[in-house]
């Protein structure tokens, strides 16, 4: 099961506001959905936060097994299976017999499974945020990057953004 993280920052590397998004970047958003759905059968994983962040509509998030990662032993979510570690959310993914298991957020999340992922798919937003969330620090030493793509500002796009992927070396 190849292990993956997606993520969308500023130049700074802030990833969130509030608990939501500080753009509106639909190309983004359209390529995160046809990544973690995918051509088998994915996992996503999140923490509690992230989860509550999701529209009433998207949660859980359609053709995918949604992990949830909280400290809380109580915790029940309908749609989502809970975990209250991150080798657990990896054991659901290898049960549930998952081909890609992508880890979608937030930061302490991205921290926790960063050790774990083979590929980084990181969103530039090319602008500075304000923002209460941020990717964490990450040695990119021990990572090759590959730009994928590059996007202006559009109708849909509130910003010009990078697409690069980048793997474990």
């Amino acid at each position: 099961m190849k292990i993956a993280m997606i993520v969308a920052m500023d130049e700074s590397g802030f990833i969130g506001k509030n608990g939501d998004l500080p753009w509106r970047m639909s190309s983004d958003l359209k390529r995160f959905k046809e990544l973690t759905t995918g051509d088998g059968f994915n996992a996503v994983v999140m923490g509690r936060k992230t989860w509550d962040s999701l529209p009433d509509q998207y949660r859980p998030l359609p053709e995918r097994t949604n992990i949830v990662l909280s400290r809380d032993s109580s915790l029940r979510i309908d749609g989502a299976e809970v975990a209250l570690y991150d080798g657990r959310a990896v054991e659901i993914g290898y049960s549930e017999g998952c081909d890609e298991l992508w880890v979608i957020g937030g930061a302490e999340i991205y921290g926790l499974m960063i050790q774990r992922c083979e590929e980084i798919h990181v969103t530039t937003v090319h602008t500075s945020v304000e923002g209460d969330a941020m990717f964490p620090d990450w040695d990119r030493t021990q990572w090759a990057e590959d730009v994928v793509q590059e996007n202006l500002a559009s109708e849909h796009d509130d910003h010009a953004s990078t697409y690069s992927i980048w793997r474990r070396i």
